[in-house]
């Protein structure tokens, strides 16, 4: 067998089925063994969008995705999908093709230190050397990305070493010196969560997507039950409770509601689950530690203290620090601070209706209630984001979006390997004209594939959310905003032989929806958005 035929093998022995790429010479010999295998590849249109629908799929389906490219820039466009993978914490595996081995270091043709460039947002990285190595560095490689806090790991394959000859053999276990993460909590720390739970008049948990990433969404929904404690989620957390759900309150943060804010102002214990305390979510975490008892559960000990001051901080995996807590934590007497809160959900943002332009807001109220139970919803960056975020209703499905690294183009994409992990479940994509021209080349990889996903396209014909702090906090200066010359996407879309419409007024918003949510195949929608709509 040789490297490239081992590279497969074990991409078959983890159970993967489908693979996201784009060929170059340093990477055929690999793909020349996928097209003798069962494992389905998507060829994309740009490395960049392979590493957003396999970090996608990823995080769909719960195993690591994989996107593979060739050498030199095709291995470097894939450093975005690597850093928006890394700051999320999704599970990612991607292979490159390199120069052969005694090449390394001479800047011959398309030769890239990978490996190198990639370290600061990568969980790890291989440059295989030797072809025997293969097995385990495959199996490391799976079991890196999946376990402790996921992430993506890097394998980077000179060409001789995919030519290279081998003796296959799989491993069965996994054993890496100093890796060996934590994932059952501390029973002394654990005790005085309970203690703190029990003692606590007005507690909050506040959910990110370290829950989801643990498996933990249903375990998380009866702890709050259980307790009768409210949940506000960071934007990687929405999904985790059904909007409608009584103990939930919504988004909090700069761009969130007004409950979830005001419940974490107000409380006096709050409980970060899989969270990292960002900027955007905890605007002022210092002020917040003085006056509020904070408990962090986190599998990652680098993220206990990092952006807020624990009290009691839980190095433990959620799944199994929640079950151990529903084991010790009844329920708290909270009506009255339930009821508070209650008041405060009634009181939301008003949004004002502009003639011959879709009030995006509704859009997205209609869209979300629309979806499947199990629907999946892709925000991508910027004011259609924020919009998504505060007016999706969720009810069993999954909200993906880019939120640490806010990367623009990121929907379409991903969109595609959610669709592709979710089976036949209802995938929509929600973006603005400068992030679909990012990537919206990934339309033929929809057609050529035959990949359901609806899109949905707010235009303004500029950069929304750039513009407006330039109208806030530059006084109105714009520059560098106005995305001139722009197709109509409808007719574009339509080129590609993907059906679409365009809308330009509320009454049009029930009707499109509908025709959107029931195609068979993939739709655009083309809702056009005053310039001046806020956030």
């Amino acid at each position: 067998m040789t490297g490239a035929q081992a590279v497969v093998a074990s991409l078959e022995k983890e159970g993967v089925t489908t693979v996201f790429g784009y060929p170059g010479a340093a990477i055929c010999p690999v793909y020349d063994c996928l097209a003798q295998s069962r494992i389905c590849h998507i060829l994309v249109r740009q490395e960049q969008n392979a590493g957003h629908a396999a970090a996608a799929f990823g995080r769909i389906s719960g195993r690591p995705g994989v996107c593979i490219t060739t050498s030199g820039p095709g291995a470097l466009n894939l450093l975005t999908a690597l850093a928006t993978a890394y700051m999320d914490s999704v599970p990612l595996v991607a292979i490159t093709g390199q120069v052969s081995s005694e090449l390394l270091g001479r800047d011959v043709f398309q030769e890239a230190d990978i490996t190198g460039a990639a370290e600061p947002f990568t969980k790890h990285s291989f440059l295989v050397k030797n072809a025997a190595d293969l097995p385990r560095i495959m199996k490391e490689a799976f079991y890196l990305a999946s376990t402790g806090r996921q992430g993506p790991v890097l394998i980077d394959l000179p060409v001789d070493v995919q030519n290279q000859p081998l003796d296959f053999v799989y491993p069965e276990e996994v054993s890496i010196r100093g890796y060996n993460p934590s994932t059952r909590a501390n029973p002394l720390q654990l005790r005085r969560v309970a203690e703190a739970i029990s003692s606590a008049r007005r507690p909050v948990i506040c959910a990110g997507g370290g829950v989801f990433s643990s498996g933990a969404r249903d375990r998380m929904r009866r702890f709050a039950e259980n307790c009768q404690i409210p949940v506000v989620t960071t934007m990687m957390g929405l999904g985790l409770m059904p909007s409608d759900h009584p103990l939930y309150f919504g988004m909090l943060g700069s761009f969130g509601c007004n409950a979830a804010n005001y419940a974490i102002r107000h409380s006096d214990l709050l409980i970060l689950i899989g969270a990292r305390a960002g900027d955007r979510a905890m605007g002022q975490p210092g002020v917040l530690e003085k006056r509020t008892r904070i408990v962090h559960i986190d599998i990652d000990p680098a993220e206990i203290h990092k952006n807020m001051e624990a009290s009691i901080p839980l190095v433990a995996d959620a799944r199994l620090a929640l079950e151990q807590l529903l084991e010790c934590c009844g329920p708290r007497d909270t009506g009255m601070w339930l009821a508070e809160l209650r008041e405060k959900k009634g009181v939301g943002a008003s949004f004002t209706d502009r003639p011959g332009f879709i009030n995006p807001h509704r859009l997205v109220a209609a869209l979300s209630e629309g979806l499947d139970e199990d629907g999946i919803y892709v925000a991508d960056v910027g004011l259609n984001q924020l919009w998504s975020a505060r007016c999706a209703r969720m009810k069993a499905g999954r909200f993906l979006t880019s939120g640490g690294m806010g990367t623009m183009g990121y929907a379409l994409p991903a969109a595609m390997g959610a669709r592709l992990a979710s089976g036949a479940g209802q995938v929509v994509a929600v973006m603005g004209d400068g992030g679909f021209q990012m990537s919206m080349q990934e339309l033929a990889t929809l057609v050529q594939h035959d990949i359901p996903v609806k899109i949905v396209l707010f235009r303004n014909d500029c950069l929304g959310l750039v513009r407006q702090i330039q109208k806030e906090e530059y006084g109105g200066r714009y520059e560098a905003v106005e995305l001139g010359a722009s197709p109509d996407f409808a007719a574009l879309a339509q080129v590609y032989g993907i059906r679409a419409m365009t809308i330009s007024d509320n009454s049009e918003i029930e009707g499109a929806v509908q025709s959107l949510l029931s195609a068979e195949k993939s739709f655009l929608l083309q809702c056009l958005v005053s310039p001046d709509e806020p956030a």
